[in-house]
């Protein structure tokens, strides 16, 4: 048995929330190891669906431009019964960027492909996976967990300051931890997913049979492959061999198209659509996120959107514990993200009901599963010190605005957001000053900016918000400071706000 070198943190599961956090801590120069048991990177499409939120956090990793070019829009849904057409449908309404909304549109992009963007951003930042390495157990204790890993080499002991669960539904860590993970199967047979080719339709569109003998069949393309994703609730006992043989045969026999041939499987498997959680995310040193911690059925493509964003919250939090912040401030991990859990789960367990008893309505998705809207307002985190009420919080998405820089160059909020710091924005005369003392207080904890008026002085660290966006998306009239965080929710505003307000803020969290 080797004892190894210690780390700051430890992954157990490189899925896309392992390798988000991962991403994440590796950009703040926090160590940490990513593991993962699987002999090799997964292979299969399953989460398919990257929200609008989840593109605003993969722009922050630096990610977006891989994942826009790799992904496509959701094509047009077509129904199918036999060999005539019923219909097509949108399952979502495009919208258009906004100043605020820069990606208000969903990405269909298979999660293999999603995973290998992210780990390519990760060896960027001189990380890597560890595949066949299996966590088989921890300890903990008042500075760290000690945990036991099994590869190739043997038996191994690592020393990590904090371990996070990011290994899926049937979680080792969690299960070892005792943690609750409550809840239900939605339905009491399993549904066949996998990734194949089909020969004898075309790409343009997501074909599907609503309405075929023994339950529906649904092939959408998947972009840059030749392959669609495959999906068939099964009838009696759910048993069916994982061979394209028997695949076929399902289809044929529910569809009656023998003219479609389906070849090339990379990816099959059976899948219970869920829906369970977790009543504790936090044991100690000890953290749970993704699909150790809920599950969802795919109806809403929310499961692997929920997980990334748990590790855009957890990472920050540790990078700044790790750097001497209080302890308690990785409790507002669970107290953030519970709540945010609870509501998805209750999103897509109503948007599967919907589906299984037909509605209509239920294959066209709104705004309420592209995660924009979600907030951690009430949080410990969130403080306002304004003196009227304002549409905008504390606890809020940062939104997004286009402005241009001193020299006239066109720069938009979430370019100076983007990077493990704060962000202050400074609006209005009276903090002509702030800026600058700001910088020479926090350095490049806090990156402060000016936002100015056309005509206003405009210097270095300065946006000049020439279309009345910034003001118009963070609801400030005069005066205003806003903190916004490192996982781009506002934290701190205040009207007019003074640098001594923003001090006590930041000595909440630790930052001096």
């Amino acid at each position: 048995m080797n004892q190894s070198l210690s780390t700051h943190v430890l992954i157990a599961g490189a899925g896309p929330t392992g390798l988000t956090l991962a991403c994440d801590l590796a950009r703040r120069g926090v160590a940490c190891r990513i593991i993962d048991k699987a002999p090799a990177h997964f292979a299969g499409s399953r989460g398919k669906g990257v929200q609008p939120r989840t593109l605003e956090v993969l722009d922050d990793l630096g990610v977006i431009d891989a994942v826009i070019a790799a992904g496509a829009p959701y094509p047009p849904m077509r129904a199918h019964d036999g060999a005539t057409v019923l219909g097509d449908w949108a399952m979502f309404e495009r919208r258009e960027p906004t100043p605020d909304v820069p990606y208000p549109n969903i990405v269909l992009l298979g999660q293999w492909r999603t995973e290998e963007i992210l780990r390519a951003r990760l060896a960027e930042l001189g990380g890597r996976v560890e595949l066949a390495t299996e966590l088989t157990g921890f300890e903990q204790g008042r500075d760290g967990v000690t945990a036991t890993l099994a590869h190739a080499g043997g038996t191994e002991l690592v020393r990590a300051a904090y371990l996070v669960g990011a290994d899926g539904g049937r979680s080792f860590v969690r299960r070892a931890l005792g943690v609750g993970f409550q809840g239900e199967a939605l339905e009491a047979h399993p549904a066949l997913v996998g990734d194949v080719c089909a020969d004898g339709l075309d790409r343009e569109r997501w074909h599907v049979w609503p309405k075929a003998s023994g339950g529906p069949v649904a092939l959408c393309p998947l972009p840059g492959t030749d392959r669609f994703q495959i999906v068939a609730p099964l009838p009696g006992e759910g048993a069916l061999d994982l061979t394209l043989a028997a695949v076929q045969r399902l289809f044929e026999e529910r569809t009656g198209r023998s003219d479609v041939r389906l070849r090339d499987a990379s990816w099959l498997s059976l899948y219970r659509p869920s829906v369970r959680m977790v009543d504790r995310y936090r044991v100690g040193r000890v953290f749970l996120a993704g699909d150790a911690a809920h599950v969802h059925p795919a109806a809403g493509g929310q499961g692997l959107n929920t997980g990334i964003q748990d590790a855009y919250n957890l990472g920050w939090k540790l990078g700044l514990v790790l750097a001497g912040a209080p302890e308690a401030l990785l409790d507002t991990y669970e107290e953030e993200r519970l709540p945010i859990a609870r509501a998805v789960l209750g999103i897509t367990a109503r948007l599967h009901h919907q589906a299984a008893q037909g509605n209509p309505g239920a294959a066209r998705r709104g705004s309420e599963t592209q995660q924009l809207d979600f907030s951690y307002r009430g949080s410990s985190l969130a403080r306002d010190e304004r003196g009227a009420p304002a549409r905008v919080h504390p606890g809020d998405r940062a939104p997004d605005a286009p402005c241009h820089d001193h020299a006239g160059a066109p720069v938009r909020l979430f370019d100076a957001f983007r990077g493990p710091h704060f962000t202050l924005l400074a609006f209005g005369a009276a903090h002509a000053d702030t800026v600058a003392r700001v910088h020479a207080r926090h350095g490049s904890t806090v990156q402060a900016r000016a936002v100015v008026r056309p005509g206003e002085p405009a210097a270095q660290r300065t946006l000049v918000d020439a279309g009345g966006h910034a003001r118009a998306g963070y609801d400030v009239d005069g005066d205003a400071l806003a903190l916004v965080r490192p996982d781009g929710h506002i934290g701190w505003l205040a009207s007019p706000g003074t640098a001594g307000q923003l001090d006590d803020y930041l000595c909440l969290l630790g930052v001096a």
